[in-house]
């Protein structure tokens, strides 16, 4: 039952050329990995290339007509609100109601008033006036001629 010391020396050794072999397998097992991954990621790279080449309209950019005027930010910028700027909108406003409140002209007939400063600031909408036809018998109806006529009817040119 007793091992002498080459035994143990000559175990011991087997023991780390195992380790050696299975830490070299590994190895080349983490480095072929690490190339079929580099590999498939060249090949997404090149299939996103070739996506973004189906998605590139520059060229039609030629063909369609120029922008006159770029569009410029308006309302929406005053819509974007935080804390401070939700605040100082607040008071201008709160400042504002109480100036028509006590304006002696909202005072006295606030419909009026307000009716009076619409039509100053608000710009005037053209309603265009409908056609009346005149009928045989010379009386005035909006819309379409009857299609009934009791006689042939003169065109005017």
């Amino acid at each position: 039952m007793g091992k002498t010391s080459t035994q143990l020396e000559s175990k011991a050794n087997r023991k780390f050329e195992k380790k050696l072999d299975f830490y070299a397998k590994v190895k080349d097992a983490v480095s072929s990995l690490g190339a079929q991954k580099s590999i498939s990621k060249k090949n997404k790279v090149r299939s996103r290339q070739k996506k973004l080449k189906a998605y590139d309209l520059s060229t039609l950019s030629a063909f369609l007509p120029e922008l006159k005027a770029p569009r410029q930010p308006g309302p929406q910028d005053e819509l974007k609100l935080n804390c401070k700027s939700r605040q100082k909108l607040i008071l201008k406003e709160s400042k504002q109601l109480s100036t028509v409140l006590s304006h002696p002209a909202f005072q006295l007939d606030p419909l009026a008033a307000i009716h009076q400063h619409l039509q100053s600031t608000q710009p005037v909408v053209e309603e265009k006036p409908k056609k009346k036809f005149i009928n045989k018998n010379g009386s005035k109806k909006k819309g379409k001629k009857s299609k009934a006529s009791s006689g042939p009817e003169s065109m005017d040119m």
